[in-house]
């Protein structure tokens, strides 16, 4: 079992372009984490970064968000990644708004968006330190 800490990625379609040069443009940031993400997002992340240690769930809608959120419940995640599509309609809508759930009740550091994504990674608590308003973020090296 891995000693990394672990982070989820997730994207609607209209996303996962930006989510896949997201990881790309971060692969070294990323390196350093365990990383699962639901089945497409995860295969083209895998297929533009083969470096990253990657494990691909199941699709969103065939449980994959169910997978992430028992991964939360479970204290296995340390941060989640969703770059959510508010333009589309998502059939699936009620699992991705548990998700979201879950990540606020378990106080699961959580980006929706691109700016807030680059962000996050560089954050300390990703990591796994205890981060307060004074803990400066991680250095950015270039």
């Amino acid at each position: 079992m891995s000693t990394r800490p672990t982070l989820a990625l997730v994207a609607h379609d209209a996303k996962k372009d930006a989510m896949v040069e997201f990881a790309a443009r971060n692969t070294d940031k990323l390196a350093g984490f365990r990383l699962v993400a639901t089945g497409t997002t995860g295969g083209r992340i895998a297929a533009r970064c083969p470096s990253l240690d990657i494990t691909p769930l199941k699709s969103g809608p065939l449980g994959g968000d169910q997978q992430i959120g028992a991964m939360i419940a479970e204290g296995r995640l340390q941060g989640l990644f969703f770059f959510v599509d508010p333009l589309s309609p998502m059939p699936h809508d009620v699992d991705v708004k548990a998700l979201m759930r879950l990540a606020l009740v378990y106080d699961l550091p959580m980006a929706l968006n691109l700016s807030t994504a680059e962000i996050l990674l560089r954050s300390a608590r990703l990591t796994g330190l205890k981060t307060t308003s004074t803990t400066p973020e991680v250095s950015v090296s270039s």
